[in-house]
């Protein structure tokens, strides 16, 4: 049997699958991202997969029969990805790469393309004859541009402007205090050593508004966009035919992208924790070339 994993800023999504890609299982546990938290994202990968068993009707105790293809944020970065296969993980076999990776796998089949993720987090990631390219994926707060979680933190940003009279009069600063039940300083203290995904929350409030006419949110929404943009662009710089885009903030954010991005789109053909599974198999296989 084989276990796809994708695992992000807010939740991990783990598909149990046979050897003729039929669906058996899936199970959904919390964030497995290891830029903040090498032991939750261990936590979260272990459960996803228990819960994927259990819906198939199959013993937990059964992880050991699993080939595992995973791709996790985070590791992108290479002393994260070396403790992540360091791992005396419970499986069969454990294949590790990144989220664009297999984000990218899955929507074009296994094909070249290129993929932009805009949900918690935002990238880019394509491969062409061979050649991968990553833009962005720097992660929270240091990238992540026209992400959740970054639309957050500038919600934020602004309310902190707004409390000492130094922004333009906008609706968000009271939708922010309202929603995390603060004002002024005591903002801060709300948001001390939150995460990616409580930062994330905050986003619809910027893209309701925006939808909305709001000038201070549409600035916001726009140079966002304008960021993803960017990055499409540079990623079909590289020749890839196929382009999707994937995320929870992904269908909101393109009426404010470059329509000549946009017109580029193609629907992503299977979700990434199917991507996962065709890594596996494909790593599987490669072993046993070798072998």
């Amino acid at each position: 049997m084989y276990l796809g994993i994708d695992g992000g800023g807010s939740k991990t999504k783990a598909i149990l699958v046979d050897e003729k890609n039929q669906l058996l299982g899936e199970g959904i546990a919390g964030a497995a991202n290891p830029l903040h938290g090498v032991e939750q994202t261990i936590t979260s990968i272990t459960l996803a997969a228990e819960l994927a068993l259990e819906s198939a009707g199959i013993a937990r105790s059964q992880l050991s029969r699993l080939v595992v293809g995973a791709g996790l944020a985070g590791v992108n970065l290479p002393d994260l990805f070396k403790i992540m296969t360091e791992w005396d993980h419970p499986f069969a076999q454990f294949f590790l790469t990144t989220d664009l990776h297999i984000a990218c796998l899955g929507a074009h089949s296994g094909a070249d393309g290129a993929v932009i993720i805009t949900g918690t987090g935002s990238c880019g990631y394509s491969t062409v004859k061979g050649k991968s390219l990553i833009v962005g994926a720097h992660g929270f707060p240091f990238g992540d541009k026209g992400s959740g979680a970054w639309f957050g933190l500038e919600a934020l940003k602004y309310a902190l402007l707004a409390s000492d009279g130094l922004a333009d009069d906008s609706p968000l600063k009271a939708k922010v205090e309202n929603s995390l039940k603060a004002k002024g300083i005591d903002l801060v203290g709300k948001m001390v050593g939150a995460t990616s995904k409580e930062y994330a929350q905050l986003a619809p409030l910027v893209m309701d508004l925006a939808e909305q006419g709001d000038p201070v949110c549409v600035a916001m929404v726009q140079d966002g966009a304008d960021y993803i943009s960017a990055v499409a662009t540079k990623l079909l710089t590289q020749g890839a035919k196929r382009l999707s885009m994937i995320g929870g903030v992904s269908e909101r954010l393109q009426r404010w992208m470059s329509p000549d991005v946009v017109s580029r789109l193609t629907q992503a053909q299977m979700q990434p924790e199917f991507g996962a599974v065709l890594f596996a198999k494909r790593e599987l296989l490669s072993l046993d070339k070798t072998a």
